[in-house]
């Protein structure tokens, strides 16, 4: 089973047992957005996990085994075309200068970690319209001097 097929199970069986990603990941003990990018084939899950996942949506071990896969990262070009995936890039380019100089303002010639990371997404209710809470922390990777 290919990652593709993979993720078309996942998405499938949880649709038929109208289940959450929040409750999915306590199940398996990770958070939803890791659960997520793992469903989707952009990261991989310990064995556990992925029988974890499987078992809380009824599917077989192959799924299993391609969740411990090893991925190739990277977004499909399509997926660039969706409005929520884009608005993301968007605020990267016109932010992304502005980060970059706090970043080295307050911690120095370096970079945040993609790999020591984790976010969290939430919901704030607001009379003038629901916002989205987008919470990145990634460790401090400063640039080695040799």
């Amino acid at each position: 089973m290919n990652k593709v097929e993979m993720t078309e199970a996942i998405f499938a069986a949880k649709a038929k047992k109208k289940e959450t990603w929040v409750n999915l990941g306590k199940a398996v003990g990770i958070t939803d957005v890791f659960l997520i990018s793992a469903c989707l084939g952009q990261n991989s899950l310990a064995g556990d996990e992925a029988e974890k996942l499987c078992a809380a949506l009824d599917l077989p071990a192959e799924v299993g085994q391609a969740l411990q896969v090893f991925p190739t990262k990277g977004l499909d070009p399509q997926a660039l075309q969706d409005p929520v995936i884009y608005r993301l890039q968007e605020i990267v380019y016109v932010y992304g200068p502005s980060i970059k100089e706090v970043i080295h303002e307050k911690l120095g010639d370096g970079i945040m970690s993609a790999i020591d990371f984790t976010m969290h997404i939430d919901k704030e209710e607001n009379p003038k319209g629901d916002r989205v809470v987008i919470t990145m922390n990634g460790k401090f990777l400063p640039y080695k001097k040799w």
